[in-house]
């Protein structure tokens, strides 16, 4: 397993879906994966190889991950964090001007 491989999810609720290491952990057997999944550590034999792997660098966000499995034909599932960073932004806006 190395920083970039793409793999299947095989156990919890994300079971079933794609996701991409991104990070190798110093405990024995675990990685950081993200991609159709919360980013979180996992168990190295929860995850099944897909043969392929992306380039990615250090600290990649879960932005820049889900655009890179689309633009390699991977559905996502995942919504953006960047649509909702703005709607939080308007709905302050918006709740300041009403409250003058």
């Amino acid at each position: 397993m190395k920083i970039g491989e793409l793999c299947m999810k095989l156990c919890g609720r994300d079971a079933g879906k794609e996701c991409v290491i991104v990070e190798i952990l110093k405990e024995k057997n675990y990685v950081m994966v993200d991609g159709n999944t919360r980013r979180r550590k996992c168990n190295i034999k929860h995850l099944s190889p897909l043969g392929k792997e992306l380039k990615i660098k250090s600290g990649i966000s879960h932005d820049e991950i889900i655009k890179l499995l689309n633009e390699n034909g991977i559905k996502t599932e995942v919504k953006s964090n960047i649509n909702n960073e703005t709607k939080k932004a308007k709905n302050l806006k918006k709740n300041a001007k009403s409250k003058e």
